[in-house]
């Protein structure tokens, strides 16, 4: 124990209360001993720190920050430099404001391209998720504050995320869903980490000892503490005994009663409660230190330039007929599209900054050697048809020789605590745009959206351009990549399908009641197009340049590979260069290719560079489900160097000897994993690839604590049914406004459990007990209980709080 003197200071109730929250954003303190609180903060692309009232899902006013482009946009640039120096910007605002510890960045991977958080993710890969997590940690934790990357994991919906149960084969775990985890704490060495609300084949991930001690912990040599996801909290006991630090909220002294009385039975050691009390000292000690003279200020311009270039850095550039792009000098457009006045530039939810300055296209574009000859927005962003506004949008493009529509996703297609249920744009957006093509064919279209749509409209546009959701300077950038005076050099960080029903979780996402059954294994996005052939609209690492590069001279050895990259083109700019990896014919299911290194490097025009990029332990490695390790299989390898996914253009071989002949699969068992084709895999061949039938997540009599709010459409009492209506009511006429309710979205799907989580110790978990009571129709034993404890609850916690000051 690094603070034994401290711990034996303190008093058993002490040590129970302090691994839980004071408030919504502080930890406790321990007055008598000097143990002061830290404060944790929303922040993957910007700080969130609320200046009253906390709530964790931004709806209250927070101070002013910058908002730098979310992850999923960063993520295009493939520039881990850029990332570790917005993640220092990231660290000097949070020390600006006083806040320890930054939640994020966020890396779960993106399963599906319907999940509401995508924009607050980095990949489908997670090779790139972990190298770019790992360079905001770097840059985050370099100015004294501490990163938490979250949240692990497999968290990859937000129906019902608090009640939902991820049923995951252990190789699938380990390459898709841990990897990117692993490489932020190995590189990135992250202070911090937060779970997930799921549970993960039957266990939360909270309370998960083979999560957070056999492979956080003992693999990985993580040293830092663990914090619950906000309510993300079960059994507390339970997650003290696995190794979670700090439970949050603010869910009361009931919490801390619960640890006490785990002790007394024996449920949970005092060895174990000592642990984790002294993994969070060190933490609190360590940060509260770090923040001795930091500044109260930061410099808002420097922050908002970082901003532009990192939305440069990452906007995608995906067609360009006719070399339309970059614009000619005082050429006449007419700007059209509600996002050019009123920029959509960041997600809804808990990571909502509060912006210091916001560029739109409107306010910047005179700024730019072109002739506006007018700006219209074109469509209501709430999606309702408009007539008069669209004749007004077709009378001004007439006269243009080229039309920038700015169209994409709205505010309720990409929100915390809402999954889309399509991967389609508003229908009047499209409307309008097909109007628009047949008065003037010189359409470019710029779309702000933090996740792959389908396009089947995109034969009317001459380019697109995609910003993502690129922050508070956006707009600039966006101008200067549409003139030419930044050649675009974003890659896709993720595929785009040409329709949802081609992606591999299709049929089991995001899930059936309970369970959501992984039933695609390690085919996730590229991965699974790939190797089945599947037609995309775009493949993972595919971008455009106004400049052309060739790869030339591979050279293969036992540590790297090399190759010549040329600009050979008439213009400076960047390129993106990845190495794949395949095995062929191989005895173990795999890809056929697999991203394992990438170098952005930046050319002038006829410049050529030798490029290296080394081999690691992720390179050829496999989990072995039969020797519960990672293997190398025995065989000839393709490196593979190119463009993106889809454009290799040198190919090479090397041998590698296996290190296990203990193979874990049975091809004539398996036939659908061995072929790729995994979106029609059936009960027997799932059972075979988890090493067991898993159990019905059906929805069955009655309702307990860890079931959701919105189940109570199965209840036995009128009341419950009365008020889940109702609730259903109140979320349909938020979304019908286009602007989500987050307060009421987060209640629809959060277990009974977490009212006693997340209302400041006025709710016990025995009160808890009695509402499920009455929502399972025992309506007078229910408010019995709900009563008496109520009263109970209160005695205890005034009993509580004169033990902690000493009375």
């Amino acid at each position: 124990m690094k603070h034994q003197e401290l711990l034996t200071q303190m008093t058993l109730e002490e040590k129970a209360a302090i691994l839980s929250g004071k408030t919504v954003w502080q930890t406790r303190e321990v007055e008598r001993l000097g143990i002061p609180a830290i404060f944790l903060s929303d922040g993957p692309h910007g700080i969130r720190k609320q200046a009253g009232t906390g709530d964790h899902l931004g709806l209250n006013a927070s101070l002013p920050a910058t908002c730098f482009p979310t992850a999923a946009t960063i993520a295009n640039s493939w520039n881990e430099e850029l990332g570790e120096e917005i993640g220092r910007a990231l660290g000097e605002e949070a020390a600006s404001q006083r806040v320890n510890v930054l939640l994020g960045p966020g890396l779960n991977i993106k399963r599906s391209p319907l999940c509401g958080r995508n924009f607050e993710y980095f990949s489908e890969d997670p090779y790139l998720a972990g190298k770019m997590a790992a360079s905001y940690i770097r840059g985050i934790q370099s100015q004294g504050i501490y990163a938490c990357p979250k949240h692990f994991a497999v968290n990859s919906q937000e129906l019902r995320r608090m009640a939902m149960n991820a049923v995951i084969d252990e190789r699938t775990l380990r390459e898709i869903y841990l990897t990117g985890f692993e490489i932020a704490v190995k590189e990135g060495n992250a202070r911090s980490i937060m779970t997930s609300y799921n549970e993960i084949n039957g266990v939360y991930a909270n309370e998960n000892k083979h999560l957070l001690h056999d492979i956080l912990r003992k693999e990985w040599g993580f040293d830092g503490f663990v914090v619950t996801d906000w309510g993300a909290s079960n059994d507390h006991a339970k997650g003290i005994a696995a190794g979670s630090n700090l439970e949050m909220p603010a869910p009361g002294l009931d919490s801390a009663r619960e640890l006490l009385k785990a002790i007394d039975e024996g449920n949970l050691t005092v060895g174990e409660l000592d642990r984790c009390v002294d993994e969070l000292l060190d933490a609190v000690l360590t940060l509260n230190k770090n923040m001795e003279g930091k500044p109260k200020y930061f410099n808002e311009k420097a922050h908002h330039d970082l901003a532009r270039k990192a939305a440069l850095e990452s906007a995608v550039l995906l067609k360009n007929e006719d070399k339309i792009l970059p614009l000619r000098s005082k050429t006449k457009v007419a700007i059209v599209g509600d996002f050019a006045v009123r920029p959509r530039y960041q997600g809804a939810g808990s990571s909502m900054v509060n912006p210091t300055f916001v560029e739109s296209i409107e306010k910047v574009a005179d700024q730019y050697d072109l002739q506006v000859i007018g700006v219209n927005e074109g469509y209501r962003r709430s999606g309702e048809k408009d007539e008069a506004m669209k004749k007004a949008t077709l009378d001004l493009v007439i006269n243009a020789e080229v039309v920038l529509y700015f169209f994409g996703l709205d505010e309720i297609s990409e929100s915390e605590g809402l999954d889309r249920t399509h991967m389609r744009i508003p229908q009047n957006q499209i409307e309008l745009l097909e109007a628009i093509v047949q008065v003037n064919p010189n359409v470019v279209g710029i779309i702000s959206a933090g996740s792959s749509v389908e396009m089947p409209w995109h034969y009317s546009l001459k380019a697109i351009l995609h910003g993502y959701l690129n922050g508070q300077a956006g707009a600039g950038a966006i101008l200067d990549i549409l003139t030419g005076k930044v050649n675009p050099s974003g890659r896709l960080n993720e595929t785009y399908p040409v329709k949802h029903e081609d992606t591999p979780a299709f049929r089991h996402y995001p899930s059936t009641e309970r369970n959501s059954e992984y039933r695609e294994s390690i085919f996730v996005g590229y991965r699974y197009y790939d190797t089945s052939k599947v037609r995309v609209q775009y493949p993972f690492g595919y971008g455009l340049s106004y400049t052309t590069f060739d790869y030339s001279d591979l050279e293969i050895n036992e540590k790297e590979v090399k190759f010549t990259l040329t600009n050979s083109g008439t213009a400076d700019g960047a390129e993106v260069a990845q190495l794949y990896v395949g095995l062929p014919n191989g005895k173990v299911f795999r890809p056929a290719k697999e991203l394992k290194g990438f170098k952005k490097v930046f050319l002038r025009a006829c410049e050529s560079i030798r490029i290296s990029i080394p081999f690691d332990d992720k390179t050829f490695r496999y989990w072995n489900v039969k020797t519960n390790q990672w293997e190398i299989e025995g065989g000839e390898y393709e490196l593979m160097v190119g463009a993106c996914v889809a454009d290799i253009r040198l190919v090479g071989t090397i041998h590698r000897d296996g290190t296990t002949d203990d193979f874990p699969y049975s091809k004539k068992q398996m036939p659908l994993y061995y072929s790729g084709l995994i979106q029609k895999v059936e009960d027997g061949e799932f059972a075979c690839l988890l090493g067991y039938s898993p159990a019905s997540g059906k929805w069955s009599g009655d309702l307990d604590i860890n079931d959701a709010i919105c189940q109570m459409y199965y209840a036995k009492s009128p009341v419950a049914r009365m008020i889940y209506n109702r609730l259903t009511a109140m979320k349909k006429k938020s979304e019908d406004r286009g602007k989500p309710d987050l307060n009421i979205l987060f209640i629809y799907n959060m277990p009974f459990r977490a009212i006693a989580k997340m209302t400041g110790g006025a709710v016990s978990m025995d009160m808890v007990r009695g509402m499920v009571k009455v929502v399972n129709g025992h309506f007078f034993k229910g408010i019995k209980q709900i009563v008496a404890g109520y009263f109970t609850n209160s005695r205890l916690n005034r009993a509580y709080e004169k033990k902690l000051k000493g009375k």
